[in-house]
């Protein structure tokens, strides 16, 4: 999908950038795979604000998407490709040969009428799903999953890929796009090819209603606020902090490492943290 430009009939259309959708589909959703969704501007059962940012925005729907790809050895069919409020990705309806229905991520690539299909060991293109453990170094692929049939966790948002950079002992070795390299169990699943609409990253929405659009509200900084409010707060006339960044609850932000996993640190290859080599 390329990137589409507006006439500058206002301020913020002389700005607006966004993905041409033009070549999606432009009805509803199948119904039987939707669900209502409530908003929860943020707040929690007792109504206390636990997301900050969050609020209004148009009403969606939730569609279910088929994240396991658990159904092996049946083709289907691409019957066509639709914009989903949930997720920067697109998302593909597809017609399997007995006549079920599924979303599924659309991998770059994939078009209207193209056959997919789920396997021990399919074909290395994009849309097909198959265990980490039978497909060939180097290959880019998404929704990897972490543990056997739990479905995809690892790469999911548009433009996103993992590509496998080795075997060992039971295990394959990715590379993220974070740059970290890690072990993935060979029994699970992965889709060949990169989410689609890597254009998403490249978009100027223009306005601040347009993000309101999208439920999510602005955020005061901490130098702007009171002592009392904020750690970074007060100070006569402009002040920068004067400590390092932390949120109004006083924790360390803005690339603080929170990570305490000890169990899958011996996952980890090559950290997202490590300093690259010139």
């Amino acid at each position: 999908m390329a990137l589409k430009n507006y006439k500058p009939t206002s301020p913020a259309r002389r700005g607006l950038i966004l993905v041409d959708k033009s070549g999606l589909y432009k009805g509803k959703p199948v119904k039987s795979l939707t669900e209502g969704k409530r908003k929860t501007g943020g707040r929690n059962n007792k109504g206390h604000v636990t997301s900050r940012g969050m609020g209004g925005g148009h009403k969606q729907k939730y569609r279910f998407i088929d994240f396991k790809r658990r159904k092996w050895d049946v083709e289907g069919t691409v019957e066509r490709i639709e914009y989903d409020p949930n997720r920067t990705a697109f998302i593909a309806l597809i017609k399997y040969a007995d006549g079920e229905l599924a979303y599924i991520l659309a991998p770059q690539r994939l078009a209207v009428g193209d056959k997919v299909v789920a396997g021990e060991k399919t074909d290395t293109k994009p849309g097909n799903a198959m265990l980490l453990g039978q497909m060939p170094v180097g290959t880019i692929c998404h929704n990897v999953e972490m543990k056997p049939g739990k479905g995809g966790q690892i790469a999911r948002s548009a433009g996103a890929y993992v590509q496998l950079v080795g075997r060992d002992r039971g295990m394959v070795m990715v590379r993220l796009n974070s740059g970290e390299q890690r072990y993935v169990r060979a029994d699970c699943m992965g889709t060949v090819g990169a989410v689609s609409n890597p254009d998403n990253q490249n978009q100027n929405l223009g306005k601040a209603g347009r993000r309101r659009w999208m439920g999510i509200k602005p955020l005061t900084r901490g130098v702007a606020k009171n002592p009392v409010d904020h750690p970074h707060g007060g100070g006569e006339g402009r002040t920068s902090g004067g400590r390092h960044p932390v949120t109004p609850w006083g924790k360390p932000t803005k690339g603080a490492r929170t990570r305490k996993n000890k169990a899958t640190d011996k996952m980890i290859i090559r950290s997202r943290h490590a300093k690259k080599k010139r």
